[in-house]
């Protein structure tokens, strides 16, 4: 059986409840707008413009799209549209360009927040956005909330398991990531031999991996095999706005790359697409493992 559950309990929505979801790209916000509307809550989605990859799968519920540089215009859409919850999931490759928004009231309460986040990294900016959210009555909650099934169980997830030379790899990937987590830059590392060799950046993990494969030809790595992908959340991290989170694509991309396998931390990370994602795994001969938290974060 594959060891995805809940991590805790699910949310409770009262029955006036509205849930909007601000969708970036992957299959994420698609899983959570299915979700909700199993439970009888059809969503308002809004989905940044130039980031969803997914569009058909919105067409049953009520949406809008957003340019990120009309970020003013979000909280009027929302309350126009009785959102009483939100969440925000997906991809969101860009940040909002400053010289191409258009002033107005809306824009005038999202400035500080906005000049402070062009020199902060992602979870600043992501704290930031959740208060303005919720200064204006609207309750963010997270993405584990609405689809706890999603969320990583600690312990083996695969038939493959880690050998003994793999646990350096996971221990030395492990300690890098929330070293770069601490410093807000990224969520993941790879590790290949017993130390670090690769730091996520701004390219996320797709990118990090890309290089790992091209790395594999560097005289320094000639003849290192096997390898491990680390993803945790950030020391303190605003758990619901961007919970680390792995797919089929990311264990493809991790076999490209000429890894062994992935770990996670478990209870704050997310396994996407659940079957698919262990099914390729096992597939390609993969581990996937959920690692415990090492220490708790806000918003949980």
């Amino acid at each position: 059986m594959t060891k995805i559950e809940a991590a805790g309990k699910g949310l409770d929505l009262a029955p006036n409840a509205k849930v909007g979801i601000i969708a970036g790209g992957g299959s994420l916000p698609v899983e959570i707008a299915r979700a909700l509307a199993r439970q009888g809550k059809l969503p308002f989605v809004v989905m940044a413009a130039g980031e969803v990859d997914r569009i058909a799968d919105f067409e049953p519920y009520e949406q809008a799209t957003l340019r990120l540089e009309d970020v003013g215009s979000l909280l009027p859409i929302l309350k126009r549209h009785h959102v009483t919850h939100l969440v925000t999931a997906g991809h969101i490759t860009r940040r909002p360009r400053l010289s191409a928004m258009r002033l107005n009231l809306g824009l005038l309460a999202w400035l500080p927040s906005l000049f402070v986040g062009v020199t902060r990294g992602d979870d600043t900016v992501l704290k930031l956005f959740v208060r303005r959210i919720e200064r204006s009555g609207i309750k963010v909650v997270g993405a584990h909330e609405i689809v706890p099934e999603l969320v990583a169980a600690e312990g083996l997830l695969t038939k493959a398991a880690p050998r003994k030379s793999d646990w350096r790899d996971i221990e030395a990937a492990h300690a890098a990531a929330k070293a770069i987590g601490a410093l807000d830059i990224g969520q993941a590392a790879v590790a290949v031999g017993g130390r670090a060799i690769a730091l996520e950046g701004v390219e996320g993990t797709d990118g990090l991996l890309e290089r790992t494969r091209e790395l594999r030809g560097h005289g320094r790595l000639a003849g290192g095999s096997r390898g491990v992908l680390v993803k945790c959340a950030k020391p303190g991290q605003e758990l619901r706005a961007d919970l680390p989170s792995i797919g089929p694509l990311t264990v493809e991309a991790a076999h490209a790359a000429g890894l062994a396998g992935i770990a996670v931390e478990a209870g704050r990370s997310l396994v996407l697409e659940g079957p698919a994602t262990i099914g390729r795994a096992n597939a390609l001969g993969l581990f996937v493992i959920g690692l415990p938290a090492a220490e708790p974060a806000h918003g949980e």
